[in-house]
């Protein structure tokens, strides 16, 4: 990245050396250069991984596809190190692909939408053992969305010829000494937004009429949850939903909508992928008891407001 200055006592842009700055293209070169602290600072034993995330920068020539294709992104990779053995990258490969693949399902990324795409040989890197990426179908076709890549010990082993340094591990258990090789899951923050996006995407009709809906689950949903008090000018009604809004803020990010029909509100949070509403009601001030009605199924349960609390947690945080 090039910057033009003034230059001095004319009035023309110049170009200046001390004004170039490079524009990483990934993050992982910031943990191959500190693997040393980190492994002696933390005592971490091989195989261990170090996670980083942060800005990355492409030289897109047409950028496209809303944010799936941009020259500044987030990038999330993890680097983790291996034994140097033939027989141990294969294991842990195929071991983080797997893992990958769960972890993007259990935050609403859907089966039916992803697919494995292992690289042939000729079409690997020069350094790389095996790279198999997990694709997703886009509106806009089929591309990759995630990458595992096992990447032998080219990285360490270009630091240390560069830096003198030495990138080696002393196993304490076979007494030996070793540049560790490394398994690389890597995935773009802004893809993986937009394939949670596409997977949580639904119309569907309900009492008649259709619904845009964003099946986000719970632990994922932007809007945990809504509270809704059933009208706005009874004052103790409020002031009761109030209470419930404010407990509940202080643990997840919850939206407040006392304006409109109820129905009119549901429509609304299920159009943001709010995964539960909460109506108090007159009842509510009788018997402490309020109407929780899931997004998905559209079912409404009557339950206490300390129940309320317990179902939050175990259908959001999982216990």
């Amino acid at each position: 990245l090039e910057h033009e200055v003034e230059g001095a006592g004319r009035g023309e842009g110049a170009r200046l050396a001390s004004a170039t700055a490079y524009l990483r293209p990934e993050t992982a070169q910031g943990i191959f250069v500190n693997f040393k602290n980190v492994q002696q600072t933390s005592r971490a034993k091989i195989p261990f991984g170090i996670a980083q995330i942060g800005k990355a920068f492409r030289n897109e020539i047409t950028p496209r596809n809303f944010i799936f294709r941009s020259r500044e992104f987030e990038q999330m990779e993890i680097e983790y190190f291996i034994p140097p053995d033939d027989e141990a990258w294969p294991r842990f490969h195929e071991e983080w692909i797997k893992n990958c693949h769960d972890w993007l399902l259990s935050i609403g990324v859907r089966q039916d939408l992803l697919e494995r795409d292992v690289h042939p040989k000729e079409k690997l890197a020069h350094y790389a053992r095996a790279c198999t990426d997990i694709a997703f179908k886009f509106p806009f076709g089929r591309s990759e969305l995630l990458g595992v890549a096992a990447r032998g010990d080219f990285d360490l082993s270009a630091h240390a010829a560069a830096s003198s340094k030495k990138m080696d591990y002393a196993c304490e258990e076979t007494k030996r000494k070793y540049v560790p090789h490394v398994i690389e899951p890597s995935i773009g923050v802004d893809r993986l937004f937009l394939a949670l996006v596409c997977s949580a995407y639904d119309e569907d009709v309900v009492s008649g009429e259709p619904r845009s809906v964003l099946r986000f689950k719970p632990s994922v949903a932007p809007i945990k949850c809504a509270i809704l008090p059933l009208v706005k000018n009874k004052e103790e009604l409020v002031t009761k939903a109030r209470g419930i809004f404010s407990k509940l803020q202080m643990r997840y990010n919850v939206a407040w909508d006392a304006s409109g029909a109820i129905g009119r509100r549901y429509r609304r949070m299920d159009e943001v992928g709010t995964p539960f509403c909460v109506t108090v009601d007159f009842d509510t001030l009788e018997n402490d008891t309020v109407t929780v009605r899931d997004r998905d199924s559209t079912q409404q349960t009557r339950m206490t407001v300390e129940e309320l609390y317990r179902f939050l947690s175990r259908e959001i945080d999982g216990f």
